[in-house]
């Protein structure tokens, strides 16, 4: 990479990380506020929703804007919103105001993602390697964010480490006002003619009319059925993670008494061990990333999905049953677990392109983002109320019914894709 390159990449992979980092200590702070304040799981999962929701469905919005104010400008502006909404998360006084102040993260995080993208695909002449990073990027935080947030806990209270969180955007923002970077390095300078004897500079529609034609061209049946595919597994993914770490607190001792050491002290009983399985889980799934990302250069992208989304409905049903039995047994079904959910992603990354045109890749991700954050998000709430009503047990086994459609979608795909191989023989 040169250092236009590199420099996009570092601005890029580090918003990335923040998003992530915010997304996921979420659930670690959901465990907090389960005690801190008089709440049901299902209440404080539909607030959950809210931010969860509209991380989504700000990604379809973010894209055109991204296309209409450059990709820096909306990326600065995703990190000052992260940073003042868990700035407001850390004086919130109820349950109302923590649902204001993550409906704000989500509306601030949801313009990344197609900003982010667009940014490097216009601008980093090493593009695989570009994307490369920046999803390791985004693994990190995925991992570290919990992390980071449950050792904090340990030593402050959760409005401190909401306060401290801000910190980083904080950072990020500063590097953002001192990056120089050419935006488009990697585009030809002469811009495509647009249909109307113009010329495509943007690539944001001009006119509702326009996004509802590109739009309705875009939903061929091979596309729709890879949305299904997205929607399935955002509302499993959403509706396994929000709660998991308290989940996992039902079926794991206090840590001194898995370590026989310091079983009295206040540190053990603050310890919280079902918080870093969880972080464990996380990582887990950046392994589950590179293999999901290898079998897409290996196999028909929608077989992969078939098989991971099976494995997914057997680990929803089998989960209760195997942390039952013991420590090893949910050490095993929790690492198969984080290994598919985030193998499942790279491979429906490469079945939206497969399945769009790429003068509409743009608009094609906005609308996978739109329905695995936006629509996924209603996971959360379905979580919370299963929780709520039916239990630990009932909730792995309602969530289940997800990556069961998931698969039939994804059969149906492949079908499809066999089926208009055969046409085209």
């Amino acid at each position: 990479m040169d250092s236009n390159d590199r420099a996009i990449v570092s601005f890029t992979g580090l918003a990335h990380a923040l998003v992530h980092t915010y997304e996921l200590s979420v659930p670690i702070f959901v465990v907090v506020w389960l005690t801190e304040f008089p709440v049901t799981t299902a209440t404080l999962g539909t607030a959950v929703a809210v931010g969860y929701g509209l991380f989504g469905v700000g990604a379809l919005p973010g894209g055109v804007l991204a296309d209409r104010y450059g990709s820096n400008t909306l990326v600065t502006a995703c990190l000052v919103g992260m940073g003042a909404s868990f700035l407001l998360l850390s004086v919130a006084p109820s349950v109302p105001v923590i649902a204001v102040a993550l409906g704000l993260w989500g509306l601030a995080a949801s313009v990344y993602h197609p900003a982010g993208l667009a940014l490097i695909s216009k601008g980093v002449e090493a593009r695989g390697t570009g994307f490369a990073y920046h999803g390791m990027a985004g693994n990190a935080g995925i991992a570290l964010g919990p992390l980071v947030t449950a050792l904090l806990l340990l030593v402050v209270d959760w409005r401190v480490v909401a306060a401290l969180l801000v910190l980083p955007a904080v950072a990020a923002v500063a590097y953002a006002r001192t990056a120089e970077f050419d935006e488009t390095a990697a585009v030809d300078a002469a811009p495509e003619p647009a249909s109307d004897g113009g010329d495509s500079t943007t690539g944001a529609p001009d006119s509702l009319a326009e996004f509802l034609t590109d739009s309705r061209a875009l939903f061929t049946a091979g596309f729709t059925l890879a949305m299904l595919v997205v929607i399935a597994n955002g509302l499993f993914y959403r509706g396994v993670l929000t709660f998991l770490p308290d989940v996992l607190g039902d079926f794991l001792p206090p840590l001194g008494d898995v370590v026989g050491l310091f079983a009295d002290s206040p540190l053990a009983a603050e310890f919280d061990l079902a918080s870093y399985l969880y972080v464990a889980l996380l990582t887990v799934g950046i392994g589950g990333q590179y293999a999901g990302g290898k079998l897409t250069d290996r196999i028909p992208t929608a077989a992969g999905m078939v098989a991971v989304f099976a494995g997914l409905a057997v680990v929803a049903v089998s989960f209760v049953p195997a942390a039952r039995i013991g420590v090893g047994p949910l050490l095993a079904v929790s690492a198969v677990l984080g290994f598919l959910l985030f193998a499942l992603q790279p491979l429906y990354q490469a079945t939206i392109a497969e399945n769009s045109p790429p003068g509409g890749r743009g608009l094609s991700y906005g609308y996978t983002y739109l329905c695995s954050f936006g629509v996924g998000a209603a996971g959360a709430a379905v979580s919370g109320y299963l929780l709520s009503t039916v239990g630990v047990n009932g909730t792995f086994l309602g969530l289940a019914v997800f990556p069961a459609l998931g698969f039939g979608f994804a059969l149906a795909l492949w079908r499809l894709g066999r089926r208009d191989a055969g046409r085209s023989a």
